[in-house]
């Protein structure tokens, strides 16, 4: 796949349920129809800036804890931050958080620091709230399939 694109998942899963998600999306990313893409999936404790330089696109998930994205993936961005600053203005992005409340307090602290590393988001985020449901494993399955196919039609 020399002339590929790479797709970066990185996402928080630490209950069966979230797996599901990051699984779906992971799911969609690597759909057959999609042939020139490479999708790459890490835990946020697993990835680093080396990943992000990777790839072509991201999609970021967490879960909300206390109102904020979770610990693990803060410490990606607080581990990658500087080294891809000036390197990934511009890449594009999508997240998808699952919520047990609003996911307000999530959303507004990826924006901020998306924001702050000048990085485009392409999509709307998914948001999971409230008690789990199987359209959420859809959601995200949808998630990953458009952000591949946008990469592997060469829209991003």
């Amino acid at each position: 796949m020399a002339n590929g694109k790479k797709l970066l998942i990185v996402a928080h899963a630490p209950s069966p349920n979230t797996q599901r998600l990051r699984e779906a999306v992971a799911e969609g990313a690597s759909h057959p129809d999609i042939e020139n893409v490479e999708v790459r999936v890490l835990a946020p404790l697993d990835a680093g800036p080396d990943d992000v330089l990777w790839c072509d696109a991201i999609v970021l998930g967490t879960t909300e804890n206390l109102g904020y994205m979770s610990g693990a993936l803060k410490d990606f961005f607080d581990r990658s931050y500087y080294p891809c600053l000036e390197e990934t203005q511009g890449l594009p992005f999508t997240f998808y958080i699952r919520a047990g409340r609003d996911g307000t307090g999530t959303h507004r602290a990826i924006d901020s620091i998306t924001t702050g590393l000048r990085w485009r988001q392409v999509q709307e985020p998914v948001l999971c709230r409230g008690e789990f449901r199987e359209a959420f494993v859809g959601q995200c399955r949808d998630l990953g399939m458009a952000m591949a196919a946008s990469l592997d039609a060469g829209l991003l």
